[in-house]
């Protein structure tokens, strides 16, 4: 006789939000289908608000435009990038939920080296809700993975472990490559799984992808912002680097932790590397100041909420990076409206009036 067939509820199906930016239709969440439809979507729409972006039936969704982004935050909106992907930082802000999930819309679904399907939402959550170990390494990666733990010579002070506030997944097939090395290994593909879970060490920075990347918004959501990107600026491509810069320095300062490694997805679509060479042209020699500027910013004792830590970072931004070009001046200024703009939103007595969109499908 066949056994009654009793399915798991998802692992916090109430207490996450799906973070998708796209300027298509999503066709590629019939894919995801078996994995996200139990969960809510906010979709951030980028490029012309007049176009109809279609979703797949059976999703329980909120789409956003442009005219929707300007609505709500009215003069603040303009904090949110705009022809780039880091429109999708306005989503983690309208959220209500604990955690976020965000994947980018020519993400498909991996496969381990069994052969079976990746069930990336859930390797995320797993990280979420398990400790990180940033303050001292251990040898057999994520001591909290089944069959894992802490090796000899372990401190047992520091077992307890720290909050998890980043999961940074990875990615099989078209690399995360900057555009010159996208033009000298234009046929590269990452075939290479590597089963492991590690803490980025405290005092470590580390390129932060923002297509297949979960956080507990509770504990770093507000610094999770991506910039000014696109449309009107000098630069592309570094709002989630620029977002992961910050949060690492943040975590490390209120002892947060964050986690690199599985899940994979399937990145299916390599973008054009003269495209993305006139993006990055600038961040790639920025960025030889930029980065010792992060590996040097302390931040006061005096700062122990993240708005407060994103505040005072936006200061050493203006002070620091201000010189190099009035980019960075605008950036901090940015930085600040973003937190501003979040308070607002994310006050307890919100009324959650900002709940808008051009469809809401039902569940």
């Amino acid at each position: 006789m066949a056994e009654a067939s009793h399915k798991p509820v998802p692992l916090l199906k109430d207490e996450l939000d799906i973070v998708i930016p796209t300027i298509r239709n999503l066709d590629f969440l019939e894919m995801w289908r078996p994995f996200f439809q139990p969960y809510h979507l906010i979709i951030v729409q980028d490029g012309d608000p007049n176009k109809v972006i279609k979703v797949p039936e059976g999703f329980d969704y909120e789409l956003y435009n442009r005219n929707d982004i300007n609505r709500i935050l009215g003069p603040k909106a303009s904090c949110i990038s705009f022809k780039d992907s880091a429109c999708r930082c306005f989503g983690y802000m309208v959220s209500k939920k604990k955690y976020i999930y965000t994947i980018d819309d020519d993400c498909f679904v991996a496969k381990d080296p069994s052969g079976k399907d990746i069930n990336a939402l859930e390797q995320h959550i797993k990280n979420l809700l398990t400790p990180s170990t940033p303050h001292f390494f251990n040898t057999l990666y994520d001591p909290y993975r089944e069959g894992a733990d802490f090796v000899r010579g372990y401190p047992f002070s520091l077992r307890e472990g720290a909050p998890t506030a980043v999961s940074h997944g990875l990615w099989l097939n078209i690399p995360d490559y900057d555009a010159p090395t996208q033009l000298v290994k234009p046929r590269e593909r990452n075939t290479r799984y590597v089963d492991a879970v590690l803490t980025i060490p405290k005092g470590t920075l580390f390129p932060m992808c923002g297509m297949n990347l979960a956080f507990d918004r509770e504990l770093i959501g507000p610094a999770m912002y991506f910039g000014l990107m696109g449309d009107g600026q000098p630069i592309g491509r570094y709002d989630d680097m620029w977002a992961g810069w910050c949060i690492k320095v943040i975590s490390d300062h209120l002892g947060l932790g964050v986690k690199t490694g599985l899940p994979y997805i399937w990145h299916s679509k390599a973008s054009n590397p003269f495209v993305n060479l006139k993006k990055e042209y600038k961040g790639i020699f920025w960025q030889e100041e930029i980065i010792p500027f992060f590996q040097s910013a302390t931040l006061s004792k005096d700062s122990t909420s993240v708005q407060q830590c994103y505040i005072e970072l936006s200061k050493q931004v203006k002070e620091k990076l201000g010189p190099i070009d009035p980019y960075f001046t605008n950036l901090a200024d940015a930085m600040v409206t973003w937190i501003e703009a979040w308070d607002e939103l994310n006050t307890p007595s919100e009324a959650k009036s900002s709940k808008s969109a051009n469809g809401v499908a039902a569940k």
